[in-house]
């Protein structure tokens, strides 16, 4: 199997990174980037969609058929918001895209980018993380081929990209201590594009994935380069 992915989230960092691995990998035929605004990026597999409201899919509905994988990359911090706010763009407009998307393709595997400490449970004293568990919860529900939630704690941005935030200009020299003395809550940018286009073609044995499951994944990938 091929891949034919729909990437959101791809004008921010994790986006761009999966965005740029699925671009270089030979097992990825196509790319469709669903942005407010363009991304910037140009290639021959790839193509986008400019359009502003996520709550409201019906006017493309009819281009976002024939696709096998979805990698959803779009989040935004909740520092500030209340929990009203918070739930209307992270589940609300998460779970209007992945149950528009669902019906136009049962083949699908789609990937959520929700982040080390979500809660699965709901009911934790962390809003962000009840919103992301809930948001985890029921996208698993959906009737994709598969679903999985991936949850990376820091992630150490790709080299040459433009979305990284500007403090990981002061973190990435860190990275190779954060390796030894917290190696289970860190990964790679490039690892997390590798993973969810190694799930997308092969499955995981796991629906969530965290830091160490996401590195394991994206070995398979690594190897076969």
């Amino acid at each position: 199997m091929r891949l034919k992915v729909i990437i959101l989230g791809a004008t921010g960092m994790v986006g761009e990174g999966v965005l740029h691995e699925c671009l270089k990998h030979r097992e990825v035929d196509a790319i469709l980037v669903i942005n407010r605004r363009p991304c910037g990026v140009s290639h021959e597999k790839l193509n986008e969609i400019i359009h502003a409201d996520f709550l409201n899919l019906a006017p493309i509905a009819a281009r976002l058929s024939g696709y096998n994988a979805c990698y959803f990359c779009m989040g935004v911090s909740s520092i500030g918001m209340s929990e009203a706010h918070y739930r209307g763009i992270t589940y609300d407009l998460t779970m209007h895209v992945a149950e528009t998307l669902a019906p136009l393709n049962p083949g699908m595997v789609f990937c959520y980018v929700s982040g080390v400490g979500t809660d699965s449970s709901e009911q934790g004293g962390q809003m962000w993380a009840r919103v992301k568990g809930k948001t985890e919860n029921d996208l698993m529900k959906l009737p994709f081929k598969a679903s999985y939630m991936f949850r990376p704690g820091y992630i150490q941005p790709t080299h040459g990209l433009k979305n990284a935030y500007t403090i990981y200009k002061f973190t990435s020299p860190l990275y190779p201590l954060l390796k030894i003395v917290a190696r289970r809550y860190v990964c790679t940018l490039e690892e997390i594009g590798l993973a969810m286009i190694s799930v997308g073609l092969n499955g995981y044995k796991k629906s969530i994935l965290e830091c160490e499951d996401i590195v394991e994944a994206s070995e398979t990938l690594k190897a076969s380069r």
